[in-house]
C-alpha cells in the first residue's frame, strides 16, 4: 500500500474507509471543513479516536477550525490507495454473485464490477446492468463469461480486484485462477481460508461468522438486562 499507510495501525485502517463515506456525504451536503467531535458523532466512535486515526495521516486539523473536507477526504483516499477506479472480476454468478453484481455500492466507492465470470453454461450470456460512479445502473452491461476466459478477460479489461463468490469448495481453485491471472488482491466470501501468495493481500467476509459473533453480544446483552 503507497505512502505513509504502511506505518497505519491495522486498527485505523478498519475505520477508513468509514471516515471516507462520511466526508464523501459531507461534502455531497456542501459542508467544508468538520471538527473531529462531528466527524466521530457521524462514524459512530469517539473524538479521541478519530484524532488519533488522522494523525497517522499527518492531518491534525486546525484549533477551533476542523479539518478541512475536501483536503482530509484526499488524505484518506490516498492512504487506502484510493487513487483511481480499481476494477473488479466477480467470480461465481450463484445467487450471492448475483446480489453483489447488482449491488451498485461498489462502483460508488471505486470498485466497478467490470466482469463477472462462472462455470455454469446456463449463466454464460445473462447480463448485468453495469453500476456507474454514482452507483446507479448505466445503458452498458456485464456479460457472464465462463470461467475459463478469466485470464483474458482480466488482461483485456485491466483488472486487479477478484472477488470470490463461490461454494466453499471452489474457493481455493478461484483464488489459484485469479493469482494466476494476474489479479492483485482478492476479497472472499467463502468460509475458507485461502493459500495464497503474500505479494496478493486477501481479506475473508464470512457472513455466518460476523451473526455468530453479533449473537454473542446479542445474548450478552441480554444477560446483563435479564440476569438470572
Amino acid at each position: 500500500m503507497p505512502g505513509p499507510s504502511a506505518a497505519v495501525p491495522d486498527a485505523t485502517v478498519e475505520r477508513l474507509p468509514l471516515y471516507h463515506q462520511v466526508l464523501a456525504d459531507l461534502a455531497r451536503e456542501g459542508e467544508t471543513t468538520v471538527s473531529s467531535v462531528r466527524l466521530a458523532e457521524l462514524a459512530g466512535v469517539n473524538a479521541a479516536k478519530v484524532r488519533k486515526d488522522l494523525s497517522f495521516l499527518g492531518s491534525y486539523g486546525t484549533r477551533g477550525v476542523g479539518y478541512d473536507v475536501e483536503f482530509l477526504m484526499l488524505q484518506v483516499q490516498r492512504t487506502l490507495g484510493l487513487t483511481g477506479d480499481a476494477r473488479v472480476v466477480i467470480v461465481g454468478f450463484g445467487n450471492l454473485g448475483q446480489a453483489l453484481a447488482n449491488y451498485g455500492g461498489f462502483g460508488e466507492r471505486g470498485f466497478p464490477v467490470t466482469a463477472i465470470v462462472d462455470a455454469d453454461p446456463d449463466k454464460i450470456g445473462t447480463q448485468v446492468p453495469r453500476s456507474d460512479a454514482n452507483g446507479e445502473s448505466a445503458t452498458e452491461r456485464v456479460v457472464v463469461e465462463h470461467v475459463e476466459r478469466l485470464a483474458e478477460v482480466v488482461r483485456d479489461h485491466k483488472i486487479t480486484v477478484g472477488v470470490i463468490a463461490t461454494p466453499q469448495h471452489a474457493a481455493q481453485a478461484a483464488a489459484d485462477a485469479l493469482v494466476a491471472a494476474g489479479i492483485q488482491s482478492i476479497l472472499s466470501f467463502a468460509p475458507v481460508v485461502l493459500d495464497v501468495p503474500e505479494s496478493v493481500p486477501w481479506r475473508k467476509v464470512d457472513l455466518a461468522t460476523e451473526l455468530q459473533i453479533l449473537s454473542f453480544y446479542q445474548a450478552r446483552s441480554g444477560s446483563l438486562q435479564h440476569p438470572a
